[in-house]
């Protein structure tokens, strides 16, 4: 469903915008996601809301036949990309899985702000993306997701998250859209 609201408490979740994951190629530039990502990140920030940054540090224990994270990783794989304009009051999840509330205190912070809504943004609209909006749903926030800010490594990846499972999670926009109903909820 396209985004009609935003609530009063609304807090940016921004997942893996980090300069490994931003350098594999995917299927939207990623330097678009960065960019709309970085604008609801400032603007999140001018109406004095939550702006969660998400990196991955590694893959949760388990077989499985694509790892994505095998071998020595390089020191500045982790590191959030300089577009975000990381300030103090922003609050930082590093995760080992793919949803940002499994084992980290995401939820706990959100809940402690009065958080009621999350708008989320990231790479990779299937796996991190996904995970994260699922769990959100699950522990009884609101959930947008920024269409624009988001991207995958794979086109129908990407589209079936965005086609069958976003919907049922709930809103969609732009990041225009999210911030026409941000200034709108702030006038």
């Amino acid at each position: 469903m396209a985004i009609t609201t935003l609530d009063p408490k609304t807090a940016l979740i921004v997942i893996d915008l980090q300069k490994g994951i931003v350098a594999v190629p995917t299927m939207h530039p990623a330097s678009d996601v960065v960019k709309h990502a970085s604008e609801l990140a400032a603007s999140f920030r001018q109406h004095g809301l939550p702006v969660v940054l998400v990196n991955v540090t590694g893959g949760a224990p388990g077989r499985v036949e694509q790892r994505g994270m095998s071998g020595e990783l390089p020191a500045d794989w982790a590191e959030l990309v300089p577009e975000l304009n990381r300030q103090p009051q922003d609050h930082t999840v590093t995760k080992r899985t793919w949803g940002a509330f499994s084992h980290t205190d995401l939820d706990a912070y959100l809940k402690a702000q009065g958080i009621t809504q999350v708008v989320i943004a990231g790479i990779s609209t299937s796996i991190g993306v996904e995970s994260t909006a699922r769990q959100a749903h699950e522990h009884g926030f609101h959930v947008t997701l920024a269409l624009d800010a988001i991207t995958d490594r794979h086109v129908d990846a990407h589209l079936n998250s965005v086609t069958r499972i976003f919907p049922r999670l709930g809103e969609t926009g732009t990041t225009k859209e999210i911030l026409d109903c941000l200034d709108g909820t702030r006038a």
